[in-house]
């Protein structure tokens, strides 16, 4: 049996929604996000971080303003005993750049099933937090359970989200009641 994970969308969900933010500078934690992280941690969760990155194909930033950035944001996840276990991204766009199709992009469940290849994850023991019904989509395609959070895009997407979704203020509010079901 693989190990359970939590998939984090990245931006609206564990940092302040910028728009094609890959400016270490730039960088600004949702509050409770990195209380969020450590308690998925402790928990013997991965955390893993799973984000459409479609500054990449717009030309805005590479790959490695990507990397570079995650790198930073460890750093300072190290300094308070928390990390993520692992970073995906899809750097494609369906209008912009060489690749117009792929199955990385969520809501595509891509980045989700490489993870799970890469980290032997039982993706039926494993959650999504998202702000954007396309993180949901995601986490439905790939057979985990999402949570809709109202930070970032979510308080205007929980208006459209079926009913059933799991709806929660932010990601400390998703990790403590992932916390009381395990």
């Amino acid at each position: 049996m693989g190990r359970a994970a939590i998939f984090l969308d990245r931006d609206g969900t564990i940092n302040v929604e910028k728009g094609y933010l890959y400016r270490f500078e730039d960088w600004e934690w949702i509050p409770g996000a990195v209380e969020a992280i450590r308690r998925i941690n402790l928990m013997g969760y991965l955390a893993i971080v799973v984000t459409n990155q479609a500054g990449i194909a717009r030309g805005y930033y590479d790959a490695e303003a990507v990397h570079e950035l995650h790198t930073k944001v460890d750093c300072l996840l190290e300094r308070v005993g928390a990390h993520i276990d692992g970073y995906y991204f899809c750097p494609h766009h369906p209008d912009h750049g060489e690749f117009r199709c792929c199955t990385c992009r969520k809501p595509e469940p891509g980045m989700l099933l490489q993870a799970c290849r890469d980290f032997d994850i039982d993706l039926n023991r494993s959650w999504l937090i998202g702000d954007k019904l396309s993180d949901i989509e995601a986490g439905f395609r790939a057979g985990v359970s999402p949570i809709l959070v109202q930070t970032g895009y979510g308080e205007r997407e929980n208006s459209v989200a079926h009913t059933g979704v799991c709806l929660k203020a932010d990601v400390l509010s998703a990790v403590q009641s992932i916390e009381i079901a395990s």
